[in-house]
């Protein structure tokens, strides 16, 4: 119960009669107070909203550094040569 001593910030919201009634109902069926029933609703709708964005932005970074690759590839190393030369063996080999 420590997440509760830990709350300081305070939050004021207005909403309709029908909100209130579904909010109280459902705090209700998890066996919360609304107040808590709101926090972790709210919390949880936040993180996911964070996560998402996250995502995205990493998606379109991704792509650019995959762009970036393609249009300046490394120079193979070591390791891939040699990937490189098992695959040419393997390949003969099968056919």
């Amino acid at each position: 119960m420590s997440e509760q001593l830990d709350r300081t910030e305070r939050v004021e919201a207005r909403l309709s009669r029908d909100a209130l009634v579904v909010i109280e109902r459902a705090a209700e069926i998890e066996g919360r107070s609304v107040s808590e029933f709101i926090v972790n609703s709210a919390e949880k709708a936040a993180q996911e909203t964070v996560e998402r964005t996250t995502m995205i932005r990493l998606a379109v970074e991704d792509q650019r550094r995959m762009w970036e690759a393609l249009l300046n590839p490394p120079e193979p190393n070591e390791a891939l040569r040699r990937a490189f030369e098992a695959h040419k063996r393997l390949v003969r080999e099968s056919r």
